[in-house]
């Protein structure tokens, strides 16, 4: 059986246990009712693709006749959707949001178009302006088939008042990397009865939990793979990762952590119910919004990514928007994706929605000829670039690996892999089961996908 054929089995079983449908996933199906001119977009349901949806009559007054249809999913869904639907070679989406994870496999596979062709052809697009470590990341064979909405790092978020009021005091060096240990001896500090010292993700998903946990385990020396490709998720390196993030979220960590992801996270910090937050760069869309969290402008502090041996954590990740092959509509597409990803459109989200919501991470231009997003993302702008720039998914570990990737594995396998996985972490977060059982059963998941490695 091919790795392609594999991968579609294991998607349809990943997707029955979500519950998602697909009435529209086979080729030239979702086209009843739809006219030439619609554009169909799947988006995940985060606050910037929001703003995005809210500001689309801006470009529909630019496209007369355009009508755009969008359909919005939580990650979790729309990663499995979107998979299945372009995989199968549907025409249900005209533009799909995906991430640097799909897009090298999808257009080696060939799933996607080449936005390079369509980028070279549109004055004043330029696409050597997106961060190189992103572009390159959603990049094969020298063409990009996806382009950067926004991008990320990871990076700690602290509540500045709360750290003066519990005598905390973050060294004010610019090279300064807090450790884990640290963090954790904070976290235990600023922990009250109403309050977590520190938030991390819990919920089951491979883009959910093992987001952060992945960059925890890869600084603590742990990996996935060696190699040779033998699974190492039962190593001590990545029992002790493990033990110390479930233990921390455990004993400091926000109530109902099995169930808390990204948004959860946000909500929390965003509203005081804990002092830190662990997480992606691209919060502060959010975060730093005085219309969305007035009682939090000038409060939070950032540094980056926790660390204990791997210097420079942080992740590298893009929400991307790409045109699966089969679309209906790919013209169309590239008018509403160029407009979307556009310099331009980073000043009309500034100019009508408020600087603080510009899709942060994915053009340097917003960092260089943006004079009024310099000016309120001082505290937070130059640490999210450098984040990124010194991400390396190509060397996402302190012991060499086979794969691509800091918060993913860069292999078709895991979508089911990390999703297998991450329910036993999360399992072991709601005290289901101990962090060894855990491993144990993960270490199995690793080890059949490992053997088809071995055999190629």
């Amino acid at each position: 059986m091919t790795t392609r054929r594999r991968v579609l089995r294991k998607l349809v079983a990943c997707t029955a246990a979500l519950g998602v449908t697909f009435t529209a996933g086979c080729a030239g199906a979702g086209s009843l009712g739809a006219s030439d001119d619609e554009v169909t977009i799947a988006l995940v349901s985060n606050s910037q693709m929001t703003d995005a949806q809210k500001l689309s009559s801006e470009f529909e007054a630019q496209n007369p006749g355009t009508k755009l249809k969008f359909i919005t999913l939580s990650e979790n869904q729309a990663r499995a959707k979107i998979t299945m639907s372009t995989a199968m070679g549907g025409s249900e989406f005209d533009v799909a949001m995906i991430s640097n994870f799909e897009t090298p496999q999808w257009a080696r596979d060939g799933w996607l178009r080449n936005l390079s062709e369509y980028a070279r052809q549109t004055p004043g697009y330029d696409e050597n302006d997106f961060i190189s470590s992103l572009r390159e990341s959603l990049s094969y064979e020298g063409n990009m088939y996806a382009v950067p909405f926004y991008g990320e790092s990871s990076f700690l978020m602290y509540r500045k008042d709360l750290f003066a009021q519990a005598g905390i005091q973050v060294p004010q060096d610019p090279n300064y990397q807090p450790t884990w240990q640290e963090v954790g001896q904070w976290a235990d500090a600023l922990k009250t009865g109403d309050r977590a010292g520190i938030c991390l993700r819990g919920k089951p998903g491979w883009g959910e939990v093992l987001a952060p946990l992945d960059t925890v385990i890869n600084t603590f020396g742990g990996r996935w793979f060696d190699e040779q490709w033998n699974a190492q998720l039962s190593s001590p390196q990545v029992r002790q990762a493990v033990n110390f993030y479930v233990d921390l979220v455990k004993r400091s960590g926000e109530l109902g952590a099995a169930s808390t992801g990204f948004q959860e996270c946000a909500n929390l910090f965003g509203q005081g119910q804990t002092a830190m937050w662990y997480d992606a760069t691209s919060a502060v869309s959010v975060l730093e919004d005085p219309k969305e969290y007035p009682d939090l402008v000038g409060k939070i502090g950032y540094l980056p990514a926790p660390i204990v041996e791997k210097p420079n954590a942080g992740w590298l990740y893009t929400w991307a928007l790409g045109i699966p092959k089969a679309a209906k509509n790919p013209d169309g597409a590239w008018k509403f994706i160029s407009w979307m990803t556009s310099k331009d459109y980073m000043k009309l989200v500034g100019e009508k929605l408020g600087w603080a919501r510009v899709p942060p991470g994915s053009r340097t231009s917003t960092y260089t000829d943006l004079p009024e997003y310099e000016a309120i993302s001082k505290s937070y702008g130059p640490l999210t670039l450098r984040s990124i720039e010194n991400a390396t998914p190509n060397r996402p570990t302190v012991q060499p690996v086979p794969y691509t990737g800091i918060q993913f594995v860069g292999i078709p396998e895991f979508q089911d892999l990390g999703t297998r996985v991450s329910q036993q972490i999360s399992a072991a977060i709601a005290g289901q089961k101990s962090v060894d059982d855990a491993l144990t059963q993960s270490q199995e998941y690793a080890e059949v996908v490992g053997r088809t490695y071995q055999e190629k």
